[in-house]
């Protein structure tokens, strides 16, 4: 499993239910990466996408105690989302978010994509600091790029201590 998003410079990743910055840049690699593949999210972040309704051409697993409409998999528990997701190759499986799925998850993520935008985006909603968790180590960063006006860089970070599902 591996998680994706976008953070500013004190890792906020969100702001009154939606995100802080419109980048196209990072929503093409979202939409190019995420793409025929699966997505866990919380019911929040399900609530946010337009319409409320489930991205398109991918699997939308939503973590929810509540029944959803037919076109997303509900999964009640941890349990039973790991339980759904054993169907699907690993690396097929992306945590898209809120932040309480994000601290949830990030544990049992092999790797996690973050486009850094290099400024504060006015957040209040955070995800821990990769840079000062021991468990997790800078694989790689690009070159830093204007998308939209904001200065962006995406980057990979490896999970030395992934917890087993």
């Amino acid at each position: 499993m591996r998680a994706i998003f976008h953070a500013d410079s004190e890792w906020g990743i969100g702001k009154q239910n939606g995100l802080m910055f419109r980048l196209p840049e990072d929503m093409k690699f979202f939409r190019e990466t995420t793409t025929g593949k699966v997505v866990v999210m919380g019911l929040n972040t399900l609530r946010s996408f337009p319409g409320g309704k489930p991205l398109k051409n991918r699997v939308n697993i939503v973590l929810s105690p509540e029944p959803l409409s037919e076109d997303v998999i509900r999964a009640e528990s941890l349990e039973d989302l790991f339980e759904k997701i054993k169907g699907y190759p690993e690396d097929d499986v992306f945590v898209v978010g809120g932040a309480s799925v994000y601290r949830l998850l990030l544990p049992y993520c092999s790797e996690v994509l973050v486009t850094k935008v290099h400024e504060k985006g006015g957040a209040d909603v955070f995800v821990p600091n990769l840079d000062e968790d021991e468990n997790f180590t800078l694989q790689s960063e690009s070159e830093k790029i204007v998308d939209a006006g904001h200065v962006i860089s995406f980057c990979r970070y490896k999970n030395l201590a992934v917890k087993m599902i």
